[in-house]
């Protein structure tokens, strides 16, 4: 007999002597895999042999094929029941093709021809169940087989019958079944779409075979997809089950299909998909995850899907769901965390005051990051850090390979300028550095500074009492009075800047502000607009929109004053998609277009088209009709602003097709001048063209890949084909892309990168490319970016604005005195920070022209990063908010989705006493189990509760 074969592993025979004959060369039209005559002559020309047992395997299933073809119905039901038990004993493993289907499968076509001309009975659906085990064997021939006699059996047999599960038939029929499911459930769907252009001529003969029509709805599959994805569940084959329901475009089912032991592996599995679906089945996913999430009473996970939604009621409803007062704390330091509205979490039909009681004491604290500031700098004393760090222990300028002969200016106003914010940078947080807070003359400091650089040394209070917001405006305040106008515009600035990311009940910022904002004098009003926008950014308080709103439609005042409103205004109302705002900035830029107004030219505009950008952050497609509207403005700030406002709506996303949209933007320019590259006259147009749009572009690559680890990293590939190929405009803004791409996380690859940018002949891209270094090491205290930093200074001694930038980088790096990060991602990186990346985008978008903003008056935009601030470390908490130290091991975090078994989720840990400070790819886990932890990730603020079995297994221990 033949011998066939139709399965990827080479069937073994167990008996090495037996051979096996070879049938006909025309088995390849058979769709049979099987070795030809010249092979078999070079095993000595022996016709291989079956053994004993499977020769008499071979005869009982032939003769039990003959049984059903005899016309006694009576043999049929033992014959088939007994063909069923042989096949089912035999499918227990796969390593090679199972000894029952490899006999029957020359009979298959027969048993075909003979099951169409059997009555229907449940002799005949047991019948087609068997001949659908054996279509495994015809797949390549005879496609969906299985799935066709498996809908004819189901069609045949009563419901409640023990036919009915196709997991009798082992683990390998179901995938086999599940594939088929998904093509011919795909094929379909492809019909439906094709059938109103589909021609009446087509003749069925002319029909491919793998379009053959199968029984059965398309309830039908759906309904065998789930009992599969109940098998699949059953058997530790999650993300089988997850892919099935997705192709057969019923994934919201899973959730009456997970139990207590399967919910968490298909939950991290959804969750880790999300990031390759395109919409709107990413967020279907998130929210099937989060479903599953409160049907098990994980609230800690439930929340961080409600946040990455970006959902007000969904987050409402965790908030408020668990009774436990504790996990309410646990789940009110991630909503302090994300800066989420605190008007959220009330319910809009529940009364004010109950409202108000809830959130009383200790859960107000936890929602207002109330102690923020005392941890952190208990936090530093228990690293030993809070001692304040002086320019030169930054600096360290004896390791400085400066050339002979050369002496810096060290008192410049340029080097003082530098000396204000690495000092701020570096004391953050903890009000006590010796220029401004602990100086016995405070203004001895700001009096060295000339002009706007008063403003930005009375500003850097701000960044040195960060969060601290009882002892820093008394600090702040002395200097409002000042007769100084940039100092005072510099103390206004201040206030806004402790107030980030904290929240009191007086609203110092609002009351001290509100009064600047109808201010004649233009430092006082822009400061009293930052100030605002950086105290409430992302808190979507509808009582800043009277003092900053007017400002962004009045035609009699500057295109800065009109930008700074607007960008205020996206801080704020941060990923909102507010109506009113919108609106009036759409409205405002339509009507300057309009009038030729050529204050559209200048360099402000831009952040006019950020603020806009700034309201659809993370909302994906909201932004459409915004976008079409922009279409509308025949000025080269509409192509910049349609680009800010897509990359804002799908930052974080990963999507490869916006990705690939923003690339053929970066082409464009480079494709006109190609094309026009023989006609002077179309040349010198072509320098005449704003190409400004096509930096942005750049950075939006970086903004959607960031949230995304692989597209990150495919990111910074594309990002050396433009530094290589790419204009002017575009080199000048991939270092910038670099820095945000991977922000607080410094990796060899790109520290390398950078550094040979920061070399590069366009004075701009060094430029850019030493702040990214600042970006990407901040907060690190990484030495290696140190050592780079202070030979870069040595380098460029006599280049005064690339040293200022050599210090920022500095300073930067060594942020918080190495606890402070910038990455917007928090919670295990799976959650992004909206005020933080509009923090980033801010600096960023003013570092696109550089010498117009940073390097000249407005320096203070680099406090624009303060939203994106926040202390990296694990400080775990008892039952009383207390510090609680406990044992916590520390690694690289491993991804472990879809890993078979409990592997570990760490790499390469070493083991500490917390409070411990985490590095951005690290993760922590408690390495005691006396301890319960109520957050599902080590990170931030994390409450601890005895474990009740603990002490009775260590007294059995005992």
């Amino acid at each position: 007999m033949s011998d066939p074969q139709d399965f990827t592993i080479q069937v073994q025979s167990e008996d090495p002597k037996k051979k096996e004959k070879p049938e006909s060369n025309n088995a390849k039209a058979e769709g049979l895999s099987k070795l030809t005559k010249d092979g078999k002559e070079a095993k000595d020309g022996d016709a291989e042999e079956l053994s004993e047992e499977d020769q008499q395997l071979k005869d009982q299933l032939e003769m039990l094929v003959e049984r059903l073809k005899e016309p006694n119905t009576d043999l049929y039901g033992p014959a088939l029941e007994t063909l069923r038990t042989l096949i089912r004993t035999s499918t227990s493993s796969m390593t090679s093709v199972p000894k029952p289907l490899k006999f029957l499968r020359p009979h298959y076509p027969a048993l075909q021809a003979l099951y169409e001309t059997w009555p229907p009975s449940e002799n005949k659906s047991l019948f087609a169940d068997i001949l659908s085990v054996l279509a495994m064997t015809y797949s390549d021939t005879q496609p969906r087989g299985t799935l066709r006699y498996r809908l004819l059996s189901a069609a045949q047999r009563p419901s409640d019958s023990p036919l009915a599960d196709p997991g009798t038939w082992g683990h390998e029929y179901i995938r086999h079944l599940a594939a088929e499911l998904g093509e011919e459930y795909s094929l379909r769907e492809q019909e439906d779409l094709e059938a109103p252009s589909k021609s009446a001529k087509a003749k069925p003969e002319d029909e491919d075979e793998t379009k053959v029509k199968l029984p059965g709805t398309t309830d039908d599959l759906r309904d065998l997809a789930k009992t599969c994805a109940k098998f699949l569940l059953r058997h530790n084959a999650e993300p089988d089950a997850v892919d099935l329901l997705e192709e057969m475009e019923i994934i919201k089912e899973i959730t009456t299909l997970v139990d207590e032991n399967t919910y968490a592996r298909v939950c991290q599995y959804m969750i880790r998909c999300v990031n390759f679906l395109p919409p709107p089945d990413d967020f279907l996913f998130l929210r099937t995850a989060h479903s599953i999430y409160v049907q098990h009473h994980k609230f800690p996970e439930a929340l961080s899907l409600a946040i990455r939604l970006g959902d007000p009621v969904l987050i409402r409803e965790d908030f408020n769901a668990p009774a436990n007062p504790l996990m309410k704390r646990q789940l009110a330091f991630f909503i302090a965390r994300a800066q989420i509205p605190v008007e959220w979490l009330h319910a809009p039909s529940a009364d004010d005051e109950e409202t108000e009681e809830e959130f009383e004491s200790d859960l107000q604290d936890c929602l207002y990051n109330t102690k923020l500031s005392g941890v952190f700098r208990d936090f530093g004393k228990e690293l030993g850090v809070e001692e304040a760090k002086s320019l030169e222990d930054v600096y360290k300028s004896h390791l400085e390979n400066t050339r002979p002969g050369i002496s810096a200016n060290v008192d410049s106003a340029r080097g003082n300028l530098a000396g204000t914010f690495v000092n701020a940078f570096v004391n953050a947080g903890f009000g006590n550095d010796k220029l401004m807070v602990m100086a016995e003359e405070g203004n001895s400091w700001i009096y060295k500074n000339k002009d706007h650089g008063m403003m930005s040394a009375a500003a850097s209070l701000g960044l040195s009492l960060l969060w601290d917001t009882d002892v820093g405006l008394s600090h702040i305040d002395k200097y409002t009075y000042s007769a100084e106008e940039h100092i005072k515009a510099g103390a206004l600035f201040a206030t806004g800047m402790i107030n980030t990311g904290v929240r009191t009940e007086a609203d110092f910022a609002l009351n001290l502000l509100s009064e600047y904002t109808e201010n004649k004098s233009v430092p006082l009003k822009t400061s009293a607009f930052m100030g605002l926008a950086l105290a409430y950014a992302g808190s979507h308080r509808e009582d800043v929109l009277p003092l900053l709103l007017p400002h962004v439609a009045d035609d009699t005042i500057s295109m800065e004053i009109s930008s700074l409103a607007a960008l205020a205004l996206g801080f704020v109302f941060v990923g909102s998609k507010h109506g009113d705002v919108s609106e009036t900035i759409l409205q405002t830029l339509m009507d300057k277009f309009e009038r030729g107004d050529k204050s559209l030219d200048e360099k402000w505009a831009k952040f006019m088209a950020l603020g806009l950008g700034l309201l659809y952050l993370g909302l994906q497609d909201a932004s459409d009709a915004t976008i079409e509207t922009l279409k509308a403005i025949d000025h080269p700030i509409s192509k910049t602003a349609q680009i800010l406002v897509e990359a804002c709506s799908f930052a974080g996303t990963g999507n490869v097709l916006r990705i690939q949209a923003m690339l053929h933007h970066c082409d464009e320019h480079v494709n006109a001048a190609t094309a026009k590259k023989d006609d002077k006259d179309d040349k010198k147009d072509e320098a005449k063209r704003d190409d400004s749009f096509q930096a942005f572009a750049v950075l939006a690559i970086s903004l959607i890949a960031m949230g995304e680890d692989i597209g990150a990293e495919m990111s910074l590939r594309q990002f050396n084909h433009l530094m290589h190929y790419g204009d002017p405009i575009i080199r000048k803004a991939v270092p910038l892309a670099i820095g945000l791409v991977s922000a607080s996380n410094p990796q060899l690859p790109i520290l390398d990168t950078l550094s040979k940018y920061s070399h590069d002949n366009d004075l701009q891209v060094a430029i850019n490319a030493i702040f990214a270094m600042g970006l990407v090491g901040a907060g690190t205290n990484n030495a290696r970016l140190a050592q780079m930093l202070r030979q870069l200074a040595g380098y460029y001694q006599k280049e005064p604005d690339s040293l200022f930038m050599v210090r920022i980088a500095q300073g930067l790096v060594h942020m918080g005195k190495g606890t402070i990060g910038l990455n917007p991602f928090f919670l295990d990186r799976s959650v992004m920070s909206r005020p933080a990346v509009a923090g980033l985008l801010a600096v960023l978008t003013a570092f696109m022209d550089t010498k117009a903003f940073v390097l000249d008056k407005y320096h203070w935009m680099l406090y624009l990063l303060t939203p994106a601030m926040y202390p990296r470390f694990l400080i775990t908490l008892s039952e009383n908010l207390e510090n609680k130290p406990v044992t916590v091991r520390v690694g690289q975090a491993i991804d472990v989705v879809g890993q078979a078994g409990k592997p570990r989720t760490i790499s390469g840990f070493q083991t500490h006493q917390s409070p411990v400070r985490l590095g951005t790819s690290e993760r922590a886990e408690l390495a005691t189990d006396e301890f319960i932890p109520f957050s599902h990730v080590l990170e931030g603020f994390v409450i601890l509760q005895k474990n009740p079995g603990w002490e009775k297994e260590d007294k059995m221990e005992l």
